[in-house]
């Protein structure tokens, strides 16, 4: 049974890795003149339309959710792969002359499908992912394709005495995780990703290349977490990195309810997130799945001083040194991602989800700023948990830097003061996209969604950007072409909550047209 407990639990991390990255999806009028706009300045290799062998293979390198590759998904006309920043260039000015849109990094698949049924075509930038790290350097410049996995093997190899705070899934797109804010295990201590960016490089949609002087403090500031694909290309990104002690510790303690008292551990769990004492080098997620717990712990320190933290902040989780597993802090990203201690190091940088092919996924998101008690745990488990194996959640706590005096102003990521942690729903099945138990699937996730109304933030109930979730609603696209600022408010005020406006403003300010345009790209702000 405990075996059976840990590979659900396995599956279950899995699965909330999908996340990915490409850039743009132009849509045109004349997809020929577009084709020849291309191969006058990109080389045909890296251009692949559907007639093409390799096409399917590429398309599929990004597709991370197989429900999003159906025979009823639209694909793209043409996948390009630039090699070079200029090719992003010449395809943002190819689609300029016909027509653009932008894409996305998303559980929705915007960067890689289209909802709205228009013809489009895919920049994907997987080629453009090198990592400039110098040794001693608390900076580094890293390209929009690369992965966290291929940033923290970069860093940690090259640079041991540093980290970035990124989150736990390694296959998760830097450029993505960044510009829709970026949560993770070390955000107490750090921040969010977004608040660790120094510089960018962006294509805008004239097609040239402008860092964080040349855009300006508006840009650069909505891009750090109102989503980048809405304002241009990012192209690169210059991260903040941190200091971090030769040895971190991670620590997984599973709870089950025939164990009894797990409802009373979770209340502990989340008033201990509220404690004073707890400090920032401690971090413990939480994942619930059928009738258990895996309480997910790191410390930015050695085993002997988390064991005399824990015991005075948290002592009824009982961690002893035996629970203990101490390394370097790239062997725990390895560690924490893949849930092995013998795993090499060298396996962050296979770029490749390791969920198989037929298993399909919804997630959904919240965040909760008040304890939830007893009894909602209890039922919690009683009503939803305890009879679906497929489906979990994960709660990643807040406070320290993340709700630190001035890190509101820091980047758009607007879920600070006061919150207590991010939810993330997730229930996936197998093996029809749109079969029985898809729909069972689906059913259950909307029951638990609907069960933690009550505990969870209202008016709005605000959610996690990079959960995307169309069934908040999709932007409005006017005669004009423009997205609607209005109709755009019922999905982006969950995300950004008041910091829509602001990023709408910006959006005017720089791409008044919409020329960066997505079913959940941030609408320019009217004039009046």
């Amino acid at each position: 049974m405990a075996d059976h407990r840990k590979m659900s639990l396995l599956l279950a991390l899995a699965l909330q890795c999908f996340l990915c990255g490409n850039a743009i999806l132009p849509s045109f009028a004349s997809p020929d003149s577009f084709l020849q706009c291309l191969s006058a300045t990109i080389p045909s290799s890296l251009i692949y339309q559907q007639s093409s062998s390799s096409f399917t293979s590429v398309l599929e390198s990004s597709v991370q959710n197989p429900k999003f590759l159906t025979n009823t998904t639209v694909r793209p006309l043409f996948i390009i792969t630039p090699s070079d920043v200029s090719h992003v260039q010449a395809a943002v000015r190819c689609g300029r002359a016909n027509g653009i849109r932008s894409g996305g990094h998303d559980y929705e698949a915007l960067s890689y499908r289209s909802v709205n049924q228009e013809p489009f075509a895919v920049l994907d930038l997987a080629r453009l992912r090198a990592v400039r790290v110098v040794p001693g350097k608390p900076s580094v410049w890293v390209d929009a394709g690369a992965t966290l996995g291929e940033l923290y093997y970069a860093v940690g190899t090259t640079n041991p005495g540093f980290l970035f705070p990124g989150g736990v899934c390694a296959t998760v797109g830097v450029s993505g995780f960044v510009s829709r804010g970026g949560i993770g295990l070390m955000m107490r201590r750090y921040g969010v990703g977004g608040d660790n960016v120094l510089d960018a490089r962006v294509v805008n949609a004239n097609g040239d290349v402008l860092d964080r002087a040349a855009i300006g403090e508006d840009l650069f500031w909505a891009i750090r977490g109102g989503g980048g694909e809405s304002f241009g290309v990012v192209v690169a990104w210059r991260l903040k990195l941190s200091p971090v002690p030769p040895t971190v510790t991670v620590v997984n303690s599973l709870r089950t309810m025939e164990q009894g008292g797990l409802a009373d551990l979770l209340v502990k769990w989340e008033n201990t997130i509220l404690s004073p004492s707890l400090p920032t080098d401690l971090t413990t997620r939480v994942v619930l799945q059928e009738r258990h717990a895996l309480f997910q712990t790191l410390y930015l320190g050695r085993c002997s001083d988390l064991i005399s933290t824990v015991g005075n902040v948290f002592p009824e989780l009982g961690v002893t040194a035996a629970d203990c597993n101490e390394m370097p802090w790239l062997r725990a990203m390895a560690f924490i991602y893949f849930d092995n201690t013998d795993t090499l190091i060298e396996a962050l940088l296979n770029r490749t989800n390791r969920v198989g092919s037929n298993h399909y996924y919804k997630s959904k998101s919240d965040y909760v700023r008040r304890a939830m008690g007893k009894d909602a745990w209890e039922g919690l488990y009683q009503k939803w948990l305890s009879w679906n194996g497929n489906g979990q959640m994960t709660l990643e706590p807040h406070g320290g830097a993340v709700g630190g005096t001035n890190a509101a102003a820091t980047s758009p990521y607007p879920h600070r003061r006061g919150v207590l942690f991010n939810i993330q729903y997730g229930s996936n099945w197998c093996c029809d996209a749109n079969g029985t138990m898809a729909a069972a699937a689906l059913r259950w996730l909307d029951g638990v969604y609907g069960y933690m109304e009550p505990f969870v933030t209202s008016s709005p109930r605000t959610a996690y950007a990079n959960y995307r979730d169309l069934d908040f609603g999709r932007n409005v696209v006017g005669r004009d072409g423009v997205s609607s600022y209005w109709s755009g408010r019922s999905w982006a005020e969950r995300y950004y909550m008041g910091n829509y406006r602001r990023l709408a403003a910006v959006k005017a300010a720089v791409d008044p047209t919409d020329y960066f345009r997505n079913e959940q790209s941030i609408p320019p702000l009217p004039k009046s």
